[in-house]
């Protein structure tokens, strides 16, 4: 089971190519607490999630993003031993920024300087991963103070000098702040969210002007855009998507709309994911999902969205006249 990706991505000005599409590997962390709630998707399967990489593989995705939070490093474990012997065939992404507490299982906010972690926190990313240099290290704070961010820029050259990482990229919603951290010289990328329901124009004008990769969370709206829930539905209380912010952000507002955009995005044989997907590929070059997974039929659905390409200039025009934008 192979395929042959029939279009690219650049990551930014770095030069690598990576497939349209990458993973998000925040599911197959396993459950674990961040502040004082869930933190994780739920229970996983260890080696449905490396059976679900390899499929990944040998559908030609070759872009992996990680976070040292995720399962408090479980899911950079699980991706380093499903790509042990294929290292130089993939781009490996992760974050870093928060306290990590690997023993109970808990991510908290850093209480005091970042800057004096950085460095640690590479290393414990790099012996997770089991690699010796990570490609895209991406900040996780999502509101780190601006005035910081050239501190943090000189760590992170230090990093790159070092051989530690390849190039950096923050992990924000906002477009300005993203605009400080790009004067980095190897920032390469900003990861924020969008999907259909959620656009970001600000942030991609942004991108495309800064020659940044837009890589995209949330691109299934935390499964909202699957089509298989219902606005009643309930999670695990171990499950991130139990909380009111991940209903009120991703839930209620994408379920209320769907029925309207759904016959667009499942023409031309598309699923509905497939659909989110070409939509997100057809807001512009630089976008690149990272759908998340638990196993491999996620895998193989999300990857064969490839096959399909973007969604046409007119399907992207009807869809924002369905939603009155």
């Amino acid at each position: 089971m192979t395929a042959t990706i029939e279009f690219q991505r650049t990551l930014g000005q770095s030069g690598l190519q990576v497939s349209p599409m990458g993973l998000g590997c925040w599911a197959i962390g396993g459950p674990w607490k961040w502040l004082d709630g869930a933190g994780g998707w739920g229970e996983v399967d260890d080696n449905e999630s490396i059976r679900a990489i390899h499929t990944a593989l040998d559908f030609g995705i070759n872009f992996f993003d990680t976070a040292a939070t995720y399962g408090t490093g479980h899911s950079e474990e699980v991706l380093g031993k499903a790509l042990a012997g294929k290292r130089d065939k993939v781009v490996l992404a992760t974050k870093f920024g928060f306290n990590v507490n690997t023993k109970d299982k808990h991510v908290t906010f850093r209480t005091d300087d970042h800057l004096k972690y950085v460095r640690q926190e590479c290393e414990d990313s790099l012996h997770r991963l089991n690699t010796d240099v990570i490609d895209l290290y991406q900040l996780h704070v999502w509101d780190y103070p601006v005035t910081k961010v050239p501190a943090m820029l000189d760590v992170l050259e230090g990093l790159v000098k070092d051989g530690k990482i390849r190039y950096y990229g923050w992990s924000t919603d906002s477009a300005e702040s993203a605009k400080v951290f790009a004067r980095g010289e190897h920032c390469v990328a900003v990861q924020h969210d969008l999907n259909v329901m959620m656009d970001a124009p600000e942030m991609l004008k942004m991108c495309k002007e800064l020659n940044l990769a837009s890589i995209n969370r949330s691109p299934l709206a935390r499964g909202a855009l699957s089509g298989k829930y219902s606005a009643d539905v309930v999670f695990a209380k171990n499950d991130v998507r139990d909380d009111e912010w991940s209903k009120e952000r991703f839930f209620i507002p994408t379920l209320s709309k769907l029925e309207q955009t759904r016959d667009v995005l499942t023409s031309n044989g598309r699923t509905l994911v497939q659909g989110a997907l070409a939509w997100i590929w057809a807001r512009g070059e630089k976008t690149i999902p990272i759908p998340g997974f638990r196993n491999v039929a996620q895998v193989e659905e999300n990857a064969k969205a490839i096959q399909f390409g973007p969604l046409s200039e007119s399907q992207m025009q009807e869809i924002d006249a369905l939603l009155e934008r």
